[in-house]
C-alpha cells in the first residue's frame, strides 16, 4: 500500500469485494472516468471474480463503487417503534453509553454481542422506549463514520479521476517529444519516470478502493443487524 493510500486506512475493511465482470463495468464508467482510468482499472478487474452486476449509476463521477450510492440511512426502516423521549438515570446514561460503544465497535461481530444486550436487559428492563432510545444513539455514532467514509470515497474518486487525465496528458507530451525532429531524450526519460509513478498511485488508490467500496453497505447492514438483536430484547 502506496502512501497516497492513507487517507482510506482508517476506513479500509477485510475481505476483496466482488467485481463485475470487465466489459459491463467499463461500460457503465465510461461516463464517470476518463479513457486513461478505464485502461488502467481494466488490468486490476480482470484479476477480480466475476459475479452479476448490480444496479448502480456510474454517472456520478465522485462514486466509482459498484455499490449503489445511498447517502443517508433512516431509522423507520429498521426500528418499527416511535421514537420516545426518555430520561435517563445517571447509572442508566453509563450502562447505555457502554453498550453503544460496544455495538458500534465494527471489529466485534454483532451476534458476539447478544451477552452484552442480555446483561443490559436483565439490569435496567427491556423497555421499548430504553431499548429504542440504546438503538437511536448507536444508529447516530455509526451512520456518522459511514457519512465520513462515503465523503472519503468521493472526494477519493475526484482524485482518482484528475491523476487519470494527468497521466494522458503525460502520455501525449511524450509522444510530441518522441514525433520531434530532435527528441529530446533527457525529458523523455523524465517524464516516463513521472508517467511509471503516477500510474503506480492511480493503482494502489484503485485497490484500495475496491475493499473501502464495501464498507458504506457493511455498516448499513450492521445496523439492520444490531435493530433486529435489540427488538428481540423488547417487552410485547
Amino acid at each position: 500500500m502506496g502512501p497516497d493510500t492513507e487517507q482510506l486506512r482508517p476506513w479500509l475493511v477485510l475481505g476483496q469485494m466482488d467485481i463485475a465482470p470487465l466489459s459491463a463495468t467499463l461500460r457503465l464508467m465510461k461516463n464517470a472516468f476518463c479513457s486513461h482510468a478505464l485502461l488502467l482499472l481494466a488490468g486490476l478487474l480482470l484479476t477480480g471474480p466475476a459475479t452479476p452486476v448490480v444496479a448502480a449509476d456510474f454517472s456520478d463521477p465522485t462514486w466509482p463503487c459498484i455499490q449503489r450510492k445511498v447517502e443517508n440511512l433512516s431509522t423507520g426502516l429498521m426500528w418499527p417503534h416511535p421514537a420516545e423521549p426518555i430520561e435517563l438515570a445517571p447509572d442508566q446514561k453509563e450502562a447505555v453509553d457502554e453498550l453503544v460503544g460496544r455495538l458500534t465497535l465494527r471489529r466485534i461481530a454483532v451476534e458476539e454481542l447478544t451477552p452484552n444486550v442480555t446483561a443490559f436487559t436483565t439490569a435496567y428492563g427491556n423497555d421499548t422506549a430504553l431499548l429504542g432510545h440504546v438503538f437511536a444513539d448507536t444508529f447516530d455514532k455509526l451512520s456518522q463514520t459511514r457519512g465520513k467514509i462515503i465523503r472519503g470515497i468521493e472526494g477519493y474518486s475526484l482524485q482518482q479521476i484528475a491523476l487519470a487525465e494527468k497521466i494522458d496528458a503525460t502520455r501525449a507530451r511524450m509522444d510530441d517529444l518522441m514525433t520531434a525532429e530532435n527528441p529530446d531524450f533527457d525529458q523523455v526519460d523524465a517524464l516516463e519516470e513521472q508517467l511509471d509513478w503516477d500510474e503506480r498511485i492511480f493503482t494502489d488508490r484503485a485497490q484500495s478502493l475496491t475493499y473501502v467500496c464495501e464498507t458504506p453497505v457493511i455498516i448499513e447492514k450492521r445496523l439492520f443487524a444490531i435493530a433486529q438483536m435489540l427488538l428481540a430484547e423488547v417487552a410485547e
